[in-house]
């Protein structure tokens, strides 16, 4: 096993981290940057190194920053967590050139599934179903090409992430110009301009299969979480297992996620995405060569600690089970607790939390980053905690994370758990009568405020948003320096996004 671990990042995924290591009895190391000086993550940790300042770029995306904090502090191992450097191949590859482990997959799987068209050509071969789909668009082509697998199509940015970037195309006339803000965007966000298309599947589910694998070939799935409640392509709430699908469609996206994988000689932990049409055929979307934020939910319904294994993997050790020793057990709810406003368009709701009581009780979980006085950052992403709920069966799972929910103080910022506890009450949720527009369509439309009248405050708070975005999509595409396409912090870019973004959000 390791004798000490850097944990290159920052917040509850670092906390959780770190708990897992505390078990394990591996110290640990933490960075930080001039805005997490007072961080929970600093203060639980064993070590903790300042890397520069609050943007990302020019802190946690440093690679060399990160590697001379592992050389200084003497640690053998990096454990990226999510976001930031956690999928980025060349970052991998420099840890193993350092001499440390990289805890996480090969860089060769990362890259094989980090470009979008590569990962698709790759499954194709692999027989794992997809959507059907295009090569990347140039304008000459692009009419007969999206003409072959039919409208209404979704163009999305081959390198990019997190569902930024993509783009509906309800018919012909419309291609040409939406390919071009699609390239634009594109470009400007992740430094790289191909897009491509696939069929848009209507009403469909986001569910996603998180499976494990050793060195040795041994690879396993750890059964599906259902990621469909969603807020502009990204994942809300999330549960275990899914409401919707069969058993039979349970092992068979188990079966294809397991082949994925096996196809990359990935080993580590890594989730494999998919949607789900209303007659549960299911297409390849993505492979996350990660630990996903939603990963709480698969270790409450199978006891399995994803982390620990993470670490063991990346030791050298073999999986202690094979895929006939995993059951599921009961259901898991998680709800993602943000600083942000549902009533205002889910604005960013940075400052102090003056007051902060987590909840708990039986079957309650809470991956936690902040605490009492603690002042919320500007700078990342605004996730305080993950806040999730297990009980016997879906039902009861429910029943306690509306207590949970209803027990949770955060006072001093604004957070979305009012949000959360008007979806955990509505009958189409209830009944898992649901796809990835449910919040566009059930909430948003009905709860959102009027558009501010002052244009001064609306260009502000549209800046915070578009400063935001660019500082996570950096996370995937920034080369290992830090410097990335043109997505650098504090750039021109964003504050055009931002004025963009004024005149479409508030108008």
């Amino acid at each position: 096993m390791f004798k000490k671990i850097l944990v290159a990042n920052r917040g509850e995924i670092t906390v959780r981290i770190i708990r897992a290591c505390r078990e394990l009895d591996i110290p640990v190391v933490v960075v930080y940057s001039d805005a997490d000086r007072a961080a929970l993550h600093v203060r639980y940790a064993d070590e903790a190194y300042a890397i520069g300042p609050a943007p990302s770029v020019e802190s946690y995306l440093v690679a060399e920053k990160i590697l001379e904090v592992a050389r200084k502090s003497g640690a053998d191992a990096v454990h990226p967590g999510y976001g930031f450097l956690s999928e980025n191949y060349r970052f991998a590859r420099m840890c193993a050139e350092a001499g440390l482990t990289f805890i996480g997959p090969s860089p060769e799987a990362m890259e094989a599934m980090g470009d979008k068209v590569a990962a698709r050509t790759a499954m194709a071969s692999a027989g794992v179903p997809l959507v059907p789909g295009t090569q990347p668009l140039a304008d000459s082509g692009a009419v007969a090409a999206v003409a072959e697998i039919g409208y209404p199509v979704m163009l999305k940015p081959s390198a990019g992430g997190g569902g930024k970037g993509m783009r509906v195309v309800e018919r012909e006339d419309d291609l040409l110009e939406a390919l071009a803000a699609a390239r634009a965007l594109a470009l400007s966000a992740f430094g790289d301009g191909t897009v491509y298309a696939e069929r848009y599947v209507t009403k469909p589910r986001h569910i996603e299969i998180q499976v494990l694998a050793d060195r040795y070939g041994n690879t396993v799935h750890l059964f599906e979480r259902e990621c469909s409640i969603q807020r502009r392509h990204q994942k809300v709430i999330e549960e275990a297992p899914s409401p919707f699908i069969s058993e039979a469609t349970r092992q068979a996206m188990g079966e294809a996620a397991v082949q994925a994988a096996r196809s990359v000689r990935y080993a580590g932990a890594g989730t494999v995405e998919f949607l789900v049409d209303q007659e549960e055929r299911f297409y390849f979307l993505e492979m996350n060569t990660r630990l996903q934020v939603e990963h709480a939910v698969t270790e409450l319904v199978t006891g399995v600690d994803l982390v620990k294994m993470q670490l063991l993997v990346a030791a050298g050790e073999a999986l202690p089970f094979r895929q006939d020793d995993l059951r599921l057990s009961g259901a898991a709810v998680e709800c993602r607790i943000y600083a942000e406003d549902p009533d205002r368009d889910f604005m960013p709701s940075p400052g102090v939390i003056t007051v902060l009581r987590a909840p708990g009780g039986p079957g309650i979980r809470d991956d936690i980053g902040v605490y009492e006085g603690y002042e919320v950052p500007l700078y990342y992403d605004p996730l305080l905690s993950k806040l999730s709920a297990w009980g016997r069966d879906r039902d009861e799972a429910i029943g306690r994370m509306r207590r949970a929910l209803s027990e949770y103080v955060v006072e001093g910022i604004k957070t979305n758990i009012p949000f959360h506890q008007r979806v955990l009450r509505d009958p189409a949720f209830l009944a898992g009568d649901f796809d990835t527009r449910f919040i566009d369509d059930h909430f948003l439309a009905v709860h959102r405020e009027p558009a501010c009248e002052d244009a001064d405050k609306a260009l502000i708070a549209a800046a915070v948003l578009a400063y935001l975005e660019e500082e996570s999509t950096a996370l995937r595409t920034v080369g290992p320096a830090g410097a990335g396409g043109g997505a650098g912090g504090g750039s021109p870019a964003w504050r055009r996004a931002a004025r963009q973004a004024s005149v479409e959000r508030w108008r």
